[in-house]
C-alpha cells in the first residue's frame, strides 16, 4: 500500500472557499426553491426556474440536487429547521405570544410553498412518502417547542388535545389566508386563543 500524500497548506486554503461557494449555492437553490413553490406553485417550480432565481446554472442545481424531488422536500426541510430554530429562540412573556408566534408560522411564505408540495404530494407517488415522513418530523418538533413555550403540563388530561388543537387552529388560520388576506379576523381569533389558553392550562 503506497503511502498517503498529505495536502498541502495551499491546497487546503484552495478547498476551503470551494466547500464555502458550495455552501453558498445551496443554501440559495433552497431559499430559491422555497420562494418559487410560495409564488409559483408545484407546477411551475421546475429545476431550470429556481436555478435562474438562485443565479446558476440547472448544472449546478443538479449537482447539488439530482432530481426536482430531492431539490423541493430539501428546500421545506432546510426553512422548517430555520423556523423551528427561530422557535426554540423566542422567548414570549405570555401565552398569547406563543399564540401569536406559532400563528405566524403557518400563514407565512414557508407553509404557502409546503401546501403546494402536500398538493403534489397527494398524487405524485415519488414525492409523497418523503413529504409525509418530513410533515411527520417537522409537526412533532413543532408540538414539543410548543409544549415547552405555552409551560404545558401534558400529564393533565386534555393537555396535549389543547396544545395540538392550538396548532391544528393555526394550520386551519394558515389556509384560510391562502387566498385573501384574512390579518384582521385573524388577529381577533389569535387573541381569544390566547385567553382560552392561558385559563385551560393554568
Amino acid at each position: 500500500m503506497g503511502a498517503v500524500t498529505p495536502t498541502t497548506p495551499a491546497e487546503r486554503t484552495d478547498r476551503a472557499p470551494k466547500q464555502d461557494r458550495s455552501r453558498a449555492t445551496r443554501q440559495r437553490l433552497l431559499e430559491a426553491a422555497v420562494a418559487c413553490l410560495a409564488e409559483l406553485g408545484w407546477a411551475r417550480s421546475t429545476v431550470s426556474v429556481v436555478a435562474e432565481r438562485a443565479g446558476v446554472s440547472r448544472g449546478a442545481a443538479q449537482h447539488h440536487f439530482p432530481t426536482r424531488e430531492d431539490l423541493f422536500t430539501a428546500a421545506v426541510e432546510y426553512v422548517a429547521e430555520q423556523r423551528s430554530h427561530a422557535l426554540r429562540e423566542l422567548s414570549a412573556t405570555s401565552r398569547a405570544e406563543v399564540v401569536a408566534a406559532l400563528v405566524d408560522l403557518y400563514t407565512g411564505p414557508l407553509f404557502r410553498a409546503a401546501l403546494h408540495l402536500w398538493v403534489a404530494a397527494s398524487h405524485e407517488e415519488a414525492l409523497h412518502a418523503r413529504v409525509a415522513e418530513l410533515e411527520g418530523r417537522v409537526g412533532r418538533e413543532t408540538h414539543r417547542i410548543a409544549v415547552r413555550l405555552l409551560d404545558a403540563d401534558e400529564s393533565r388530561p386534555g393537555v396535549r388535545e389543547t396544545v395540538q388543537g392550538l396548532l391544528d387552529m393555526a394550520r386551519g388560520l394558515g389556509l384560510a389566508n391562502v387566498l385573501t388576506d384574512d390579518t384582521g379576523r385573524r388577529e381577533r381569533v389569535v387573541r381569544q386563543w390566547g385567553l382560552l389558553l392561558d385559563e385551560a392550562l393554568s
